[in-house]
């Protein structure tokens, strides 16, 4: 099977650095939104999606191009992000976009999320939040995410 993940990682390279986590353990390629060919993410048996958090939602540029997926044959997702602040049990920040997936023809195996270094305004008055996250744990959570990714969808085995 094979996989790539598609990341939006704009301010600290918070995103980025999951991001590579998991594509080292599920041997996917990383990704940006711009970087993807249409017709070759057709062959992909499973599609990671994941930014940032920017006013509670993921990235625009992130956002677009799920919009911009043809409706298709039904293949594994997983989405992912880093956020300043932690997400809200009303609101969690990944359920609008599984939904957007979810009709783009994705089922949606997991998701995952941890806080990351954030200098958002107002943040950024303080000199941020989160300083040095993800840090070694969240690195760790993502390898281990990863890992029961692949061994429930046979990816990279």
């Amino acid at each position: 099977m094979k996989a790539i993940i598609v990341c939006a990682s704009a301010s600290h390279g918070n995103t980025k650095r999951i991001a590579e986590v998991m594509g080292q353990v599920l041997e996917a390629v990383v990704v940006d939104p711009e970087q993807v060919d249409m017709a070759e993410l057709s062959t992909y048996d499973l599609v990671g999606f994941g930014s940032g958090i920017f006013m509670t939602k993921f990235h625009p540029r992130l956002r677009q191009f799920v919009r911009s997926l043809p409706k298709g044959e039904r293949r594994r997702a997983f989405v992912f992000a880093t956020s300043g602040l932690p997400e809200p049990p009303f609101r969690p920040f990944a359920r609008p976009l599984v939904r957007l997936l979810e009709q783009r023809g994705f089922e949606v195996a997991d998701t995952f999320s941890c806080r990351g270094f954030d200098t958002w305004l107002p943040f950024r008055l303080v000199g941020g939040i989160n300083k040095g996250r993800p840090n070694a744990a969240d690195l760790e959570a993502a390898r281990t995410f990863a890992e029961g990714l692949r061994a429930r969808t046979g990816v990279a085995s």
